[in-house]
Protein backbone atom coordinates (compact mmCIF):
# COMPACT_ATOMS: atom_id res chain seq x y z
CA UNK A 1 0.00 0.00 0.00
CA UNK A 2 2.81 2.39 0.89
CA UNK A 3 4.60 1.71 -2.38
CA UNK A 4 1.46 2.29 -4.46
CA UNK A 5 0.69 5.52 -2.65
CA UNK A 6 4.27 6.63 -3.20
CA UNK A 7 4.04 5.95 -6.93
CA UNK A 8 0.68 7.73 -7.17
CA UNK A 9 2.16 10.73 -5.33
CA UNK A 10 5.05 10.86 -7.79
CA UNK A 11 2.62 10.72 -10.71
CA UNK A 12 0.53 13.53 -9.23
CA UNK A 13 3.57 15.70 -8.48
CA UNK A 14 6.26 14.59 -10.95
CA UNK A 15 8.45 17.69 -10.54
CA UNK A 16 8.14 18.18 -6.78
CA UNK A 17 11.78 17.21 -6.17
CA UNK A 18 14.87 15.79 -7.83
CA UNK A 19 13.92 12.36 -6.45
CA UNK A 20 10.49 12.51 -8.09
CA UNK A 21 12.08 13.38 -11.44
CA UNK A 22 14.37 10.38 -11.10
CA UNK A 23 11.35 8.19 -10.31
CA UNK A 24 9.50 9.50 -13.36
CA UNK A 25 12.55 8.72 -15.53
CA UNK A 26 12.59 5.15 -14.21
CA UNK A 27 8.85 4.72 -14.77
CA UNK A 28 9.18 6.09 -18.29
CA UNK A 29 12.03 3.69 -19.00
CA UNK A 30 9.97 0.79 -17.68
CA UNK A 31 7.05 1.79 -19.92
CA UNK A 32 9.26 1.95 -23.01
CA UNK A 33 10.77 -1.43 -22.09
CA UNK A 34 7.37 -3.12 -21.85
CA UNK A 35 5.71 -1.44 -24.85
CA UNK A 36 8.83 -1.43 -27.03
CA UNK A 37 9.67 -5.03 -26.18
CA UNK A 38 6.13 -6.23 -26.93
CA UNK A 39 6.01 -4.41 -30.28
CA UNK A 40 9.49 -5.68 -31.15
CA UNK A 41 8.51 -9.29 -30.42
CA UNK A 42 5.59 -9.01 -32.84
CA UNK A 43 7.83 -7.42 -35.50
CA UNK A 44 10.59 -10.01 -35.06
CA UNK A 45 8.33 -13.07 -34.84
CA UNK A 46 9.28 -15.94 -37.15
CA UNK A 47 12.72 -14.76 -38.28
CA UNK A 48 16.28 -14.53 -37.05
CA UNK A 49 17.88 -11.10 -37.13
CA UNK A 50 21.37 -10.06 -38.25
CA UNK A 51 23.13 -7.80 -35.76
CA UNK A 52 23.91 -5.03 -38.23
CA UNK A 53 22.96 -3.96 -41.74
CA UNK A 54 19.64 -3.56 -43.59
CA UNK A 55 16.74 -5.24 -41.79
CA UNK A 56 18.92 -5.91 -38.75
CA UNK A 57 18.40 -5.53 -35.03
CA UNK A 58 20.83 -2.61 -34.99
CA UNK A 59 18.90 -0.72 -37.66
CA UNK A 60 15.60 -1.34 -35.86
CA UNK A 61 16.98 -0.24 -32.48
CA UNK A 62 18.59 2.83 -34.03
CA UNK A 63 15.38 4.06 -35.62
CA UNK A 64 13.26 3.13 -32.60
CA UNK A 65 15.82 4.71 -30.26
CA UNK A 66 15.67 7.97 -32.22
CA UNK A 67 11.87 8.09 -31.87
CA UNK A 68 12.16 7.18 -28.19
CA UNK A 69 14.70 9.95 -27.53
CA UNK A 70 12.48 12.51 -29.29
CA UNK A 71 9.41 11.55 -27.27
CA UNK A 72 11.25 11.38 -23.93
CA UNK A 73 12.96 14.73 -24.42
CA UNK A 74 9.74 16.51 -25.37
CA UNK A 75 7.93 14.92 -22.42
CA UNK A 76 10.64 16.21 -20.11
CA UNK A 77 10.34 19.79 -21.36
CA UNK A 78 6.52 19.67 -21.20
CA UNK A 79 6.76 18.38 -17.64
CA UNK A 80 9.13 21.15 -16.57
CA UNK A 81 6.96 23.75 -18.27
CA UNK A 82 3.73 22.71 -16.56
CA UNK A 83 5.10 21.96 -13.10
CA UNK A 84 7.25 24.98 -12.39
CA UNK A 85 8.12 24.21 -8.78
CA UNK A 86 10.72 26.88 -7.81
CA UNK A 87 12.93 24.55 -5.77
CA UNK A 88 13.21 21.78 -8.33
CA UNK A 89 13.67 24.23 -11.18
CA UNK A 90 16.56 25.85 -9.37
CA UNK A 91 18.18 22.53 -8.43
CA UNK A 92 17.45 20.57 -11.61
CA UNK A 93 17.99 23.26 -14.21
CA UNK A 94 20.28 25.98 -12.89
CA UNK A 95 21.01 28.54 -15.57
CA UNK A 96 17.87 27.92 -17.66
CA UNK A 97 15.52 29.95 -15.48
CA UNK A 98 16.87 33.45 -15.82
CA UNK A 99 15.73 36.67 -17.52
CA UNK A 100 16.45 36.92 -21.24
CA UNK A 101 17.04 33.19 -21.72
CA UNK A 102 14.05 30.94 -22.32
CA UNK A 103 13.59 27.86 -24.46
CA UNK A 104 11.15 28.38 -27.34
CA UNK A 105 9.36 25.62 -29.21
CA UNK A 106 11.89 25.69 -32.06
CA UNK A 107 14.72 25.42 -29.51
CA UNK A 108 13.09 22.34 -28.00
CA UNK A 109 12.58 20.90 -31.50
CA UNK A 110 16.27 21.36 -32.39
CA UNK A 111 17.43 19.80 -29.12
CA UNK A 112 15.00 16.89 -29.50
CA UNK A 113 16.27 16.21 -33.03
CA UNK A 114 19.85 16.31 -31.73
CA UNK A 115 19.06 13.75 -29.02
CA UNK A 116 17.26 11.56 -31.57
CA UNK A 117 20.20 11.72 -33.98
CA UNK A 118 22.66 10.82 -31.23
CA UNK A 119 20.53 7.80 -30.29
CA UNK A 120 20.15 6.73 -33.93
CA UNK A 121 23.83 6.93 -34.80
CA UNK A 122 24.97 5.64 -31.41
CA UNK A 123 22.95 2.41 -31.52
CA UNK A 124 23.77 1.77 -35.18
CA UNK A 125 27.47 2.31 -34.45
CA UNK A 126 27.33 -0.08 -31.50
CA UNK A 127 25.60 -2.67 -33.67
CA UNK A 128 28.36 -2.38 -36.30
CA UNK A 129 30.96 -2.94 -33.58
CA UNK A 130 29.12 -6.00 -32.23
CA UNK A 131 28.76 -7.38 -35.76
CA UNK A 132 32.55 -7.35 -36.07
CA UNK A 133 32.87 -9.04 -32.67
CA UNK A 134 30.28 -11.81 -33.35
CA UNK A 135 30.92 -12.67 -37.00
CA UNK A 136 28.08 -14.72 -38.51
CA UNK A 137 25.89 -14.60 -35.37
CA UNK A 138 22.14 -13.99 -35.52
CA UNK A 139 19.65 -12.88 -32.86
CA UNK A 140 16.50 -14.91 -32.07
CA UNK A 141 13.15 -13.08 -31.89
CA UNK A 142 12.69 -13.23 -28.10
CA UNK A 143 16.26 -12.15 -27.37
CA UNK A 144 16.00 -9.42 -29.98
CA UNK A 145 12.77 -8.11 -28.43
CA UNK A 146 14.35 -8.01 -24.97
CA UNK A 147 17.46 -6.26 -26.26
CA UNK A 148 15.36 -3.72 -28.15
CA UNK A 149 13.23 -3.07 -25.06
CA UNK A 150 16.35 -2.51 -22.95
CA UNK A 151 17.77 -0.12 -25.57
CA UNK A 152 14.54 1.88 -25.66
CA UNK A 153 14.41 2.00 -21.85
CA UNK A 154 17.99 3.27 -21.56
CA UNK A 155 17.43 5.82 -24.33
CA UNK A 156 14.26 7.20 -22.76
CA UNK A 157 15.87 7.35 -19.31
CA UNK A 158 18.92 9.29 -20.53
CA UNK A 159 16.98 11.58 -22.86
CA UNK A 160 14.35 12.43 -20.22
CA UNK A 161 16.94 13.26 -17.57
CA UNK A 162 18.89 15.31 -20.09
CA UNK A 163 15.71 17.26 -20.78
CA UNK A 164 14.75 18.01 -17.17
CA UNK A 165 18.32 18.67 -15.99
CA UNK A 166 19.18 20.85 -18.97
CA UNK A 167 21.99 23.32 -18.20
CA UNK A 168 24.20 25.48 -20.43
CA UNK A 169 27.11 23.09 -19.88
CA UNK A 170 24.96 20.09 -20.80
CA UNK A 171 23.80 21.96 -23.91
CA UNK A 172 27.41 22.37 -25.00
CA UNK A 173 28.17 18.67 -24.41
CA UNK A 174 25.09 17.66 -26.43
CA UNK A 175 26.27 19.98 -29.20
CA UNK A 176 29.76 18.48 -29.20
CA UNK A 177 28.43 14.90 -29.20
CA UNK A 178 25.94 15.70 -31.95
CA UNK A 179 28.61 17.29 -34.16
CA UNK A 180 30.98 14.35 -33.69
CA UNK A 181 28.45 11.60 -34.42
CA UNK A 182 26.93 13.54 -37.33
CA UNK A 183 30.28 14.23 -38.96
CA UNK A 184 31.47 10.64 -38.45
CA UNK A 185 28.24 9.29 -39.93
CA UNK A 186 28.69 11.48 -43.02
CA UNK A 187 32.34 10.46 -43.39
CA UNK A 188 31.69 6.74 -43.00
CA UNK A 189 28.78 6.76 -45.45
CA UNK A 190 30.46 8.89 -48.14
CA UNK A 191 30.70 7.06 -51.47
CA UNK A 192 33.94 8.84 -52.40
CA UNK A 193 36.70 7.65 -50.05
CA UNK A 194 38.94 10.49 -51.26
CA UNK A 195 36.56 13.29 -50.28
CA UNK A 196 39.10 14.64 -47.77
CA UNK A 197 41.41 15.70 -50.60
CA UNK A 198 39.02 18.55 -51.45
CA UNK A 199 37.56 20.08 -48.28
CA UNK A 200 35.20 19.30 -45.43
CA UNK A 201 32.26 20.79 -47.30
CA UNK A 202 32.67 18.10 -49.97
CA UNK A 203 30.68 15.82 -47.64
CA UNK A 204 27.58 17.91 -48.33
CA UNK A 205 27.89 18.10 -52.12
CA UNK A 206 26.19 14.92 -53.37
CA UNK A 207 22.58 13.71 -53.30
CA UNK A 208 23.47 10.74 -51.10
CA UNK A 209 22.56 10.05 -47.50
CA UNK A 210 26.01 11.21 -46.37
CA UNK A 211 25.36 14.70 -47.75
CA UNK A 212 21.96 14.85 -46.05
CA UNK A 213 23.49 13.75 -42.74
CA UNK A 214 26.26 16.34 -43.01
CA UNK A 215 24.02 19.26 -43.97
CA UNK A 216 21.30 18.45 -41.42
CA UNK A 217 24.00 18.15 -38.73
CA UNK A 218 25.25 21.65 -39.52
CA UNK A 219 21.74 23.15 -39.60
CA UNK A 220 20.68 21.65 -36.27
CA UNK A 221 24.07 22.44 -34.72
CA UNK A 222 23.69 26.06 -35.82
CA UNK A 223 20.32 26.24 -34.09
CA UNK A 224 21.88 24.78 -30.95
CA UNK A 225 24.66 27.39 -30.99
CA UNK A 226 22.05 30.17 -31.00
CA UNK A 227 20.42 28.54 -27.96
CA UNK A 228 23.77 28.27 -26.20
CA UNK A 229 24.51 31.91 -27.05
CA UNK A 230 21.59 33.12 -24.94
CA UNK A 231 22.39 30.95 -21.93
CA UNK A 232 26.16 31.41 -22.17
CA UNK A 233 25.73 35.16 -21.76
CA UNK A 234 22.73 35.24 -19.42
CA UNK A 235 24.87 34.91 -16.28
CA UNK A 236 27.40 37.58 -17.24
CA UNK A 237 27.43 40.63 -14.92
CA UNK A 238 25.43 43.61 -16.23
CA UNK A 239 25.83 46.08 -13.40
CA UNK A 240 26.62 49.01 -15.71
CA UNK A 241 25.44 50.12 -19.12
CA UNK A 242 28.87 49.30 -20.54
CA UNK A 243 28.68 45.72 -19.25
CA UNK A 244 25.15 45.36 -20.60
CA UNK A 245 26.23 46.64 -24.02
CA UNK A 246 29.23 44.29 -24.07
CA UNK A 247 27.06 41.34 -23.07
CA UNK A 248 24.59 42.07 -25.87
CA UNK A 249 27.36 42.40 -28.48
CA UNK A 250 28.92 39.14 -27.36
CA UNK A 251 25.54 37.39 -27.52
CA UNK A 252 24.92 38.80 -31.00
CA UNK A 253 28.29 37.53 -32.20
CA UNK A 254 27.64 34.01 -30.90
CA UNK A 255 24.17 34.01 -32.47
CA UNK A 256 25.68 35.04 -35.81
CA UNK A 257 28.16 32.15 -35.57
CA UNK A 258 25.20 29.80 -35.11
CA UNK A 259 23.29 31.32 -38.03
CA UNK A 260 26.32 31.14 -40.31
CA UNK A 261 26.96 27.54 -39.28
CA UNK A 262 23.40 26.64 -40.25
CA UNK A 263 23.80 28.48 -43.54
CA UNK A 264 26.87 26.36 -44.35
CA UNK A 265 24.50 23.37 -44.35
CA UNK A 266 21.62 25.17 -46.06
CA UNK A 267 23.80 26.32 -48.97
CA UNK A 268 25.99 23.43 -50.23
CA UNK A 269 29.27 24.52 -51.79
CA UNK A 270 28.57 22.90 -55.19
CA UNK A 271 25.28 24.80 -55.66
CA UNK A 272 25.93 28.06 -53.79
CA UNK A 273 29.68 28.52 -53.95
CA UNK A 274 29.81 32.25 -53.15
CA UNK A 275 27.22 32.16 -50.37
CA UNK A 276 28.73 29.02 -48.82
CA UNK A 277 32.25 30.45 -48.70
CA UNK A 278 31.00 33.81 -47.46
CA UNK A 279 29.18 32.40 -44.43
CA UNK A 280 32.00 29.95 -43.67
CA UNK A 281 34.58 32.75 -43.75
CA UNK A 282 32.27 35.07 -41.85
CA UNK A 283 31.97 32.53 -39.05
CA UNK A 284 35.75 32.46 -38.60
CA UNK A 285 36.00 36.27 -38.79
CA UNK A 286 33.31 36.77 -36.14
CA UNK A 287 34.99 34.24 -33.88
CA UNK A 288 38.31 36.07 -34.19
CA UNK A 289 36.57 39.40 -33.52
CA UNK A 290 34.91 38.05 -30.36
CA UNK A 291 38.21 36.64 -29.07
CA UNK A 292 40.12 39.87 -29.71
CA UNK A 293 37.35 42.08 -28.32
CA UNK A 294 36.42 39.89 -25.35
CA UNK A 295 38.67 41.88 -23.01
CA UNK A 296 36.59 45.00 -23.66
CA UNK A 297 33.20 43.32 -24.10
CA UNK A 298 33.44 41.48 -20.76
CA UNK A 299 36.13 43.15 -18.63
CA UNK A 300 35.53 40.71 -15.76
CA UNK A 301 36.34 37.68 -17.91
CA UNK A 302 39.26 35.69 -16.44
CA UNK A 303 42.55 36.69 -18.07
CA UNK A 304 43.57 33.06 -18.56
CA UNK A 305 40.54 32.45 -20.77
CA UNK A 306 41.24 35.60 -22.78
CA UNK A 307 44.80 34.40 -23.41
CA UNK A 308 43.49 30.96 -24.38
CA UNK A 309 41.36 32.60 -27.06
CA UNK A 310 44.41 34.41 -28.43
CA UNK A 311 46.24 31.08 -28.64
CA UNK A 312 43.33 29.48 -30.52
CA UNK A 313 43.18 32.32 -33.03
CA UNK A 314 46.96 32.16 -33.46
CA UNK A 315 46.80 28.43 -34.21
CA UNK A 316 44.05 28.97 -36.80
CA UNK A 317 46.07 31.73 -38.49
CA UNK A 318 49.16 29.49 -38.51
CA UNK A 319 47.18 26.65 -40.12
CA UNK A 320 45.84 29.08 -42.74
CA UNK A 321 49.42 30.02 -43.58
CA UNK A 322 50.34 26.34 -43.88
CA UNK A 323 47.42 25.90 -46.29
CA UNK A 324 48.48 28.92 -48.33
CA UNK A 325 51.98 27.51 -48.84
CA UNK A 326 50.60 24.04 -49.64
CA UNK A 327 51.79 22.27 -46.48
CA UNK A 328 48.25 21.42 -45.23
CA UNK A 329 45.13 20.79 -47.26
CA UNK A 330 41.90 22.68 -46.59
CA UNK A 331 40.20 19.74 -44.84
CA UNK A 332 42.85 19.66 -42.11
CA UNK A 333 42.55 23.41 -41.54
CA UNK A 334 38.75 23.25 -41.36
CA UNK A 335 38.74 20.31 -38.95
CA UNK A 336 41.23 21.86 -36.52
CA UNK A 337 39.56 25.29 -36.74
CA UNK A 338 36.14 23.77 -36.05
CA UNK A 339 37.44 21.85 -33.04
CA UNK A 340 39.09 24.98 -31.62
CA UNK A 341 36.04 27.19 -32.13
CA UNK A 342 33.62 24.81 -30.44
CA UNK A 343 36.13 24.03 -27.69
CA UNK A 344 36.32 27.78 -27.03
CA UNK A 345 32.53 27.99 -26.81
CA UNK A 346 32.39 25.09 -24.32
CA UNK A 347 35.14 26.57 -22.14
CA UNK A 348 33.44 29.97 -22.38
CA UNK A 349 30.33 28.45 -20.84
CA UNK A 350 32.37 27.29 -17.86
CA UNK A 351 34.09 30.64 -17.45
CA UNK A 352 30.88 32.63 -17.82
CA UNK A 353 29.10 30.41 -15.30
CA UNK A 354 31.83 31.03 -12.72
CA UNK A 355 31.28 34.79 -13.08
CA UNK A 356 27.65 34.71 -11.97
CA UNK A 357 27.57 37.41 -9.31
CA UNK A 358 24.20 36.62 -7.81
CA UNK A 359 23.16 33.01 -7.35
CA UNK A 360 19.36 33.26 -7.54
CA UNK A 361 17.31 34.12 -10.62
CA UNK A 362 15.37 36.68 -8.56
CA UNK A 363 18.56 38.53 -7.69
CA UNK A 364 19.60 38.56 -11.34
CA UNK A 365 16.20 39.92 -12.29
CA UNK A 366 16.65 42.68 -9.73
CA UNK A 367 20.07 43.44 -11.18
CA UNK A 368 18.59 43.71 -14.66
CA UNK A 369 15.83 45.99 -13.33
CA UNK A 370 18.47 48.26 -11.81
CA UNK A 371 20.23 48.62 -15.15
CA UNK A 372 16.91 49.32 -16.87
CA UNK A 373 16.08 51.98 -14.29
CA UNK A 374 19.48 53.55 -14.87
CA UNK A 375 18.79 53.74 -18.59
CA UNK A 376 15.36 55.35 -17.97
CA UNK A 377 16.74 58.03 -15.67
CA UNK A 378 19.31 59.12 -18.25
CA UNK A 379 17.99 62.44 -19.54
CA UNK A 380 18.51 66.21 -19.58
CA UNK A 381 18.43 66.36 -15.76
CA UNK A 382 20.81 63.46 -15.21
CA UNK A 383 24.46 64.19 -14.73
CA UNK A 384 26.96 62.22 -16.80
CA UNK A 385 28.85 61.47 -13.64
CA UNK A 386 25.86 60.02 -11.80
CA UNK A 387 26.62 56.48 -10.68
CA UNK A 388 24.56 53.62 -12.01
CA UNK A 389 22.58 51.81 -9.29
CA UNK A 390 23.87 48.37 -8.49
CA UNK A 391 21.69 45.79 -6.77
CA UNK A 392 22.93 44.55 -3.44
Amino acid sequence: MAESSSISRVLRHPAASAESLESIALLLGAAFFVVGGAISFVVFWGRDLPISGPGSLGEYVGIGGAVTALIAFILGRVLMGRHRHPAVLHNASPGLDMPGARLHWFDVAALAVAHGAIALLGWIGLANLLERSFVGAVVFPLAGAILAGVAFAVTSYVSFLSSVHLTPMLLSLVLATFLVVGALAAMLSASDPQWWKMNLSALGMSDEASALAFNVTLIVAGAMVTIIARYATASLPTRTRQELRGRNLLRLGLILIGIFLACVGIFPVDEFFAVHNTVATGMAVIFAGLVVGLRWLVPAMPRVFVLLGYVFVGVIVLLAIFFAVGYYNLTAVELVAGVLIFSWIIVFLRSAGSMQVHGSPAAMAAEGAAVTAADMRTGPDASASDPVPVSS
